[in-house]
């Protein structure tokens, strides 16, 4: 078997360790006869499994106790609207700050639903940098501030928590999270689909204030409602099981390593190498100015859509799969994510080097 360097932005690669956990426990869960594929999701040893990835989640980010961890479904897109059916219900209005395609759509669902402004963007530069604001930047009376705090697509991360004072802030974390420390506390709500850097495709979390439950909006629809979710322990039907059983190998995972501070440390020895590559040369170009860049997806392009193109296709035939930029954007893009090694990062620069010797004009 041979595995190759995945850079696919999602979903993306998970630990080896996980993986070879899961499938040593793929036919039979400890002793319980069954695959966690299999078994109820109201049987003792399921509700153990998820009680413990939930304590695990909640170690390993530090929660504070005032906060519900909940284990949803839909991904991260259909929290674009569960965020204002659950929030925007006191002055009805809300501000977003657009720095990405992603926080673009939270913002246009979330206008249906009422007073929604877009404060600050990044959007005449084509998202390449974090837009920077101030606690006035706010409407004082908003329900909430929504960000995207790491863009996947373009490859910038807020290098800062936007001041809101007692505005609840909102974050997408689906591209970051559990990749370094946060401080849960500065935030109102945090969302995040799991298949970046957490689990396989099927699993959302979403990390909410206790304050915040309660108010969701007669229409809503009862699976969007946060209070229902909580007061049922993430089980009002049944959860994305399995992806919650491999959520909960990974935070293990993490936590043997040291938790987010040790986390944090190789994900900087990553990003750092393939930057200071970037910087040292001018074959390829980054993008994305330096204080926004994000520390799990990295863009860079030639200047030639052709050599772009060609660039991913020899890369893949080398083992370095999903280097394709977004459709939106072109060029490449590597996400190197919590599972991706030091190696495979060193192996992506020994390869760009290569490329753009045989490749200058």
């Amino acid at each position: 078997m041979n595995r190759v360097y995945n850079f696919s932005a999602g979903p993306s690669m998970l630990p080896m360790t996980v993986l070879e956990q899961a499938a040593a426990e793929m036919m039979c869960y400890k002793d319980s006869g069954m695959s966690v594929m299999e078994m109820s999701h109201r049987s003792p040893v399921y509700e153990d499994i998820i009680k413990e990835a939930e304590a695990d989640l909640r170690k390993l980010m530090n929660i504070p106790d005032n906060y519900k961890v909940l284990f949803l479904q839909g991904g991260a897109s259909t929290q674009f609207a569960a965020v204002p059916l659950n929030l925007l219900n006191g002055s009805g209005k809300a501000d977003y700050i657009v720095s990405g395609q992603f926080s673009g759509k939270a913002f246009k669902e979330a206008k249906k639903y009422g007073d929604v402004a877009c404060v600050a963007t990044s959007e005449d530069k084509n998202f390449s940098y974090i837009p920077r604001t101030t606690r006035d930047s706010f409407r004082p009376d908003a329900d909430y501030v929504h960000i995207c705090f790491n863009n996947t697509i373009y490859g910038t991360k807020f290098d800062y928590i936007p001041d809101t004072g007692d505005i609840p802030l909102v974050a997408d974390m689906s591209s970051c999270i559990i990749s370094e420390p946060v401080d849960v506390s500065r935030f109102g709500l945090i969302y995040a689909g799991a298949q970046k850097n957490m689990a396989p495709a099927g699993l959302t979390v979403v990390i909410v204030r206790e304050d915040l439950l309660g108010k969701c909006r007669d229409i809503a629809p009862t699976m969007l409602d946060y209070k229902v979710m909580a007061e049922n322990d993430s089980m009002y039907n049944t959860p994305p099981c399995y992806a919650i059983y491999v959520a909960g190998l990974v935070y293990k995972w993490v936590l043997e390593l040291g938790g987010l501070e040790e986390m944090k440390k190789l994900n900087e020895k990553k990003a750092a190498y393939l930057y200071d590559y970037l910087d040292s040369q001018d074959f390829y170009k980054a993008p994305v100015e330096k204080n926004s860049r994000s520390m799990m997806n990295v863009t860079f392009v030639t200047g030639d859509a052709e050599l772009d193109k060609k660039f991913a296709s020899e890369a893949g035939k080398a083992g370095l799969k999903n280097l394709k930029g977004h459709r939106s954007v072109g060029g490449m893009r590597a996400s190197i994510y919590n599972a991706m090694p030091y190696e495979g990062v060193v192996a992506l620069v020994d390869f760009m080097k290569k490329f753009a010797e045989e490749n200058k004009k």
